[in-house]
């Protein structure tokens, strides 16, 4: 993999956990097949942040949908981002947002989309969602997956 990648400094080498999103490295490769239109989606449904009022952790599922123009995210760089947030403190539309803007502009896809499906706090849960614009057409798009809140 090291030979086909020489850019990638992450996948297949012991990595240090990035210290906040800001120091995270978001790594991508060459998208095989840039002409087609295709869905490309992650999900993160035990990502971890923290309350920036109380410190306590927050806790989401997200559903990260793309699709890709001529890049692709690495998947363990994803994971490492996405992890760096655990420390992080951050309302649930700052964080949800701030990692859409972030892949939206590493990757400039075609489109892309997150759901932040948070778990409750204070009782209430918050879900939030944002999208890079309409989705092109002709797009398989499927459903997130993730039921609205009744005790998940």
């Amino acid at each position: 993999m090291a030979k086909k990648y020489p850019h990638l400094r992450q996948l297949g080498r012991a990595t240090v956990a990035p210290a906040s999103p800001d120091k995270a490295v978001l790594e991508t490769v060459p998208n095989p097949d840039p002409g087609a239109l295709y869905l490309v989606r992650f999900a993160a449904p035990e990502f971890t942040s923290m309350c920036p009022m109380t410190g306590q952790p927050d806790f989401a599922h997200l559903v990260i949908d793309y699709a890709p123009k001529a890049k692709l995210v690495e998947s363990k760089s994803l994971k490492l981002y996405l992890g760096s947030f655990r420390n992080h403190a951050g309302f649930h539309e700052e964080t949800t947002l701030t990692i859409g803007r972030r892949l939206a502009r590493e990757l400039a896809p075609k489109w892309l989309r997150i759901g932040g499906y948070w778990y409750p706090r204070g009782g209430m849960p918050i879900d939030v969602f944002w999208q890079t614009g309409a989705p092109p057409k002709g797009l398989w798009l499927p459903d997130q997956g993730v039921a609205a809140y009744r005790g998940r």
